[in-house]
């Protein structure tokens, strides 16, 4: 079809797709929506442990033990932050991965590889880019997701500290 013949708007939006402030813009726009769908459960989870860590400072009078209510919700925190980073992560190195596979499937068309060939290797060269960004984006979320988990359980184990504290004091 002749890109003279499109419709107006699928013109424009061809064009506004085709510049990297549009993909900048809406990598931050899908990130912005993740993170605010997320926010109820990370709101949630925080209230479940504030209610957790007082109904059992209520039941005993001595210091309960507040490790396995932050455990659990230190990890829910890491799951969540982790899924979020391989999702900005893949949004970022999709276009990447196409440009690449590209270049190999145009580079050995160059290089005077056969139709059927070429179908070959371009099949091979999807699944060793596919799988080496799946192996890159599992790393670098569970990184995410352990230092978001050790962080938030030190900040909730020493946010306990400073309620009990406070509640001795007054």
């Amino acid at each position: 079809m002749d890109p003279a013949a499109w419709p107006p708007w699928t013109s424009l939006l061809l064009r506004a797709l085709s510049r990297r402030r549009t993909w900048v813009a809406l990598f931050l726009a899908v990130y912005a929506a993740l993170l605010s769908s997320s926010w109820s459960l990370l709101a949630s989870v925080r209230a479940w442990y504030y209610a957790a860590s007082s109904a059992s400072a209520s039941a005993a009078a001595s210091a309960a033990p507040a490790w396995p209510a932050a455990l659990y919700a230190s990890v829910t925190y890491g799951a969540v932050f982790g899924l979020l980073s391989m999702a900005a992560a893949l949004a970022v190195a999709a276009p990447a991965m196409l440009v690449t596979w590209t270049t190999v499937l145009v580079l050995l068309a160059f290089a005077g590889r056969r139709p059927r060939s070429l179908v070959a290797e371009g099949r091979r060269a999807t699944r060793d880019i596919a799988g080496l960004a799946l192996r890159v984006l599992l790393r670098e979320g569970n990184a995410v997701a352990a230092l978001c988990a050790a962080a938030s359980f030190a900040a909730l184990l020493l946010g306990r500290r400073d309620d009990d504290a406070a509640r001795r004091a007054s």
